[in-house]
């Protein structure tokens, strides 16, 4: 019980959201009926978020550094209208438009970032100014009217699947085996890990608590993938998002950039003296955030399956209480990605769970925005207790 408690204690943020989601999906699970957790509303919950979980990536990485973002919500519906022009009224290949969106967040991100690095002025200011500024430019590019549809093959990136590799089956064969692999590597990475701090002589936990987690993440997995399995399988959306969540997963733990990220947001001038490019750092901290807000605005526009000048609102509030729910400290230094992905499916099962049982958005705003504030209080008692 002792190792159990002391596991808890170095992730507390991160384990307690963890249970929290299973608690408020069991809650909502049986106030619906059993609704919430069928196969297509899994899906859709999924397809729901997807372009929140995205910025959620990119916003904790701005947090852990100590800034803030205020404009991705107006960069993606900014980068959602280009990508329009260029597919709908341009005709451009899907694919030279994606990468050109691409670019053109980084370029945004990369104007945003120069201010807040190189000229010192607060990231909330400079946000604030581009929240405004790419909201107008919006509605300027697309005159205060949508532009649809997409091209089929655009659309694809969110509401398309991956093929099963036994067409006719009522179970989506390919994610059941899919869903095996990714149980297989859960495993290995667990003895991995196990191996190498057992060589460098480092403490860790009874091997049973090890064989318990893993063996609870396979679990999870393989229900998760059994029951969108039942449906279309796995979401196009679902890929990329996995993909990124393991590339900046590895970045933030086990690359030099990573640890440079976490030193700025834990003391900027402790990193500076220690070797720390801090501007760079939050320079390319905001390149990447304009990517990844770039690329937010292409799964809201493939979704939506057109472009609007309302696209994006209140996107940024959504993924930075997202960021703090899912253990990132207001103060910089600490938070994961894993716990930002983890935060915004609290908040996505939560908004679909009361939308299913009826709750007015009046409410669903309220409850979120208390949760969002007892998340952050619960970090300052922590740190508080541990002074």
């Amino acid at each position: 019980m002792g190792a159990i408690t002391e596991l808890f204690k170095k992730n507390i943020r991160q384990y307690g959201m963890i249970i929290a989601l299973i608690f408020i999906s069991i809650f909502f699970q049986i106030m619906t009926d059993g609704i919430l957790l069928k196969p297509l509303n899994v899906t859709n919950l999924i397809l729901q978020n997807s372009y929140i979980l995205v910025l959620a990536i990119g916003m904790v990485l701005v947090i852990i550094t100590g800034h803030i973002d205020l404009s991705v919500g107006s960069v993606a519906a900014f980068i959602g209208a280009l990508s329009a022009i260029m597919m709908v009224d341009m005709k451009m290949n899907p694919v030279l438009a994606v990468i050109l969106s691409l670019l053109m967040g980084a370029l945004v991100g990369a104007w945003q970032g120069f201010w807040v690095a190189y000229i010192k002025i607060p990231a909330f200011i400079v946000t604030l100014a581009g929240m405004l500024l790419f909201r107008g430019l919006t509605m300027i590019v697309l005159n205060g009217q949508s532009i649809a549809p997409f091209p089929k093959a655009f659309q694809k990136i969110s509401s398309g699947f991956l093929p099963d590799i036994a067409g006719g089956s009522s179970l989506n064969v390919l994610t059941l085996v899919i869903g095996v692999l990714l149980s297989v590597l859960v495993v290995y990475q667990e003895y991995r890990s196990r191996k190498i701090t057992l060589k460098y002589g480092f403490e860790q936990s009874p091997v049973w608590i090890s064989v318990g987690k893993a063996a609870a993440l396979v679990i999870v997995i393989n229900l998760f993938t059994y029951v969108i399995a039942q449906y279309n399988g796995i979401p196009n959306i679902l890929v990329i998002l996995l993909v990124l969540i393991a590339i900046y997963s590895f970045v933030m733990n086990h690359m030099t950039m990573g640890r440079h990220i976490y030193a700025l947001g834990g003391n900027e001038k402790a990193a500076s003296l220690s070797g720390v490019k801090t501007k760079r750092v939050t320079f390319w901290v905001f390149v990447n955030m304009g990517v990844l807000a770039a690329l937010s605005g292409l799964v809201f526009a493939a979704r939506l399956n057109s472009a609007t000048p309302k696209a994006g609102t209140n996107f940024e509030l959504d993924a930075i209480a997202a960021c703090f729910i899912g253990g990132a400290s207001a103060s910089g230094g600490i938070g994961t990605v894993v716990g930002a992905i983890i935060g915004g499916l609290v908040m996505g099962v939560m908004n679909n769970g009361m939308s299913l049982v009826g709750l007015g958005v009046d409410w669903q705003q309220g409850i979120k925005g208390l949760v969002l504030l007892l998340a952050v209080g619960f970090d300052i008692y922590n740190k508080s207790k541990t002074a």
